[in-house]
C-alpha cells in the first residue's frame, strides 16, 4: 500500500527528470494518480514506465508548444506538438470551455498528442464551470470489429460529466470495448486468466488467455458478440475514432500509434499526425438556468438511487464506484502490485528518484 502523496511526489519527479516543467509534471501526475485513487489501476502510475519509453522513442516532447491551428467561434483544432496527452488533454478542454463561455458550446479536436489517461478526468473539468463535459480518445488498434479477424480500432473510451446541485456529479466513463487492455495487463502480471468475453484468439474464437491479444488475437467490442450487441460497441468505437482521428488530422483506425506498453505492436503511422482526442463543453444555461437544471439532476439521481434492486444489489449512479474507491484509498492507501513496484523502482534508479 502506497499513499497518494507518495505516488504524487515520485511521479512528479520522474516527469521533471524527463524535462517537463513543474506545472506540467504536476498536472500529468494528477491525471495518473486520480486514476489510481478511483480504482482505474490500468491507467494510473502503472502506465508511468510506458510514458518514459515513449519519451525514449522520441514520441513525447516534454516541452511542447501546444497551439490552436484552426478555429471558429465554437470549434477548434489543437496540435499537441507530441506533448504528453496528460497535459495536452486539459489544455484542449480549457479551449472548449472558453469557447462555450462565448458561444454556448465548445468543441475541440486534437491531433499530434499521446495517451491522455482516463477520459473522465478531462470531462470533469467542465463541470467546475456549470458546464457538461465530454471527452473521448482513440487508441492503438487492439480491437476486432464484429466478425473481423483484423484489429482495426482501439478501446476508444467516452466520458460524459454532468453536474448536480447537492448530489455528486454524474460521470459515465467507459471503453467502447468489453474491457480496457490495461485490465488484461493486470491479469498478465498476476498470471491469471481473463473472463470469457473479453477477447478472441487468432482464429476468432473466444478465449480466457490473458496473452491472447499479444499472440495474434484481439479485444472484443462492447457486447462481445453479435447476439449480445457487439455491433453497437463497434459503432461506438468507430464514432470515437472518426471524431478523434479523421476529424482532427491525427492517425486513425489501424494507423493509430501504439502505447509503449504494447511492445508487441508495430507502429503504422502514415495517414495523420500522432494520436487524437475530442472534447466538448456545453454551458448549461445555454439550454436552461443552471441552478434549475442541477436541481432536476438531483431529482433524477435520487429517483434512480431509490429503484428497487435485485437481492443483495444496489442501483448505482455512474461515478459511484469510483467515488467509493477514492474515499477508501485516500484513507487506507493505494494497493500497487509487485511487478508495478519493481518497474517504478527501476525508473527511480535510472533518474535518481526514491520511491
Amino acid at each position: 500500500m502506497i499513499t497518494a502523496n507518495q505516488l504524487r511526489t515520485f511521479t512528479e519527479q520522474i516527469f521533471i527528470a524527463l524535462g517537463c516543467s513543474e506545472t506540467d509534471a504536476r498536472l500529468a501526475t494528477d491525471v495518473l494518480v486520480s486514476a489510481d485513487l478511483r480504482g482505474v489501476d490500468s491507467h494510473g502510475v502503472a502506465r508511468l514506465p510506458g510514458y518514459v519509453r515513449l519519451y525514449d522513442l522520441g514520441r513525447i516532447n516534454p516541452t511542447p508548444h501546444i497551439r490552436v491551428v484552426h478555429e471558429t467561434p465554437s470549434t477548434a483544432v489543437v496540435d499537441g506538438d507530441r506533448g504528453l496527452g496528460l497535459v495536452v488533454g486539459p489544455w484542449a478542454m480549457q479551449v472548449a470551455i472558453e469557447k462555450a463561455r462565448v458561444a454556448g458550446t465548445g468543441w475541440v479536436a486534437v491531433r499530434n498528442s499521446n495517451h491522455f489517461g482516463i477520459a473522465g478526468y478531462h470531462a470533469l473539468l467542465a463541470t467546475e464551470h456549470d458546464m457538461i463535459g465530454q471527452a473521448m480518445t482513440h487508441a492503438a488498434p487492439l480491437v476486432a470489429p464484429t466478425f473481423s479477424l483484423d484489429k482495426l480500432l482501439g478501446t476508444n473510451p467516452i466520458a460524459v460529466a454532468i453536474p448536480a446541485a447537492t448530489e455528486p456529479t454524474f460521470l459515465a466513463d467507459f471503453a467502447s470495448t468489453a474491457v480496457a487492455y490495461g485490465k488484461l495487463e493486470i491479469l498478465q502480471r498476476k498470471g491469471q486468466d481473463i473472463p470469457e468475453g473479453w477477447a478472441q484468439n487468432a482464429e476468432g474464437q473466444p478465449t480466457t488467455d490473458a496473452n491472447a491479444v499479444r499472440n495474434g488475437g484481439a479485444l472484443l467490442p462492447l457486447g462481445t458478440d453479435r447476439e449480445h450487441g457487439s455491433h453497437k460497441g463497434y459503432g461506438l468505437g468507430a464514432i470515437v475514432d472518426i471524431f478523434s482521428g479523421v476529424l482532427s488530422g491525427a492517425n486513425y483506425g489501424p494507423w493509430v500509434p501504439p502505447f509503449a506498453t504494447a511492445g508487441f505492436m508495430q507502429s503504422n503511422e502514415g495517414v495523420g499526425v500522432g494520436t487524437g482526442h475530442f472534447f466538448g463543453a456545453m454551458r448549461i444555461d445555454a439550454f436552461r438556468p443552471a441552478d434549475e437544471f442541477k436541481t432536476h439532476m438531483d431529482t433524477w439521481i435520487q429517483r434512480f438511487r431509490q429503484a428497487k434492486a435485485v437481492d443483495g444489489k444496489q442501483v448505482l449512479i455512474p461515478g459511484d464506484p469510483e467515488r467509493t474507491m477514492e474515499a477508501e484509498r485516500l484513507a487506507n492507501g493505494i494497493p500497487v502490485v509487485e511487478p508495478v513496484i519493481k518497474s517504478l523502482e527501476e525508473l527511480g534508479e535510472r533518474f535518481g528518484v526514491k520511491l
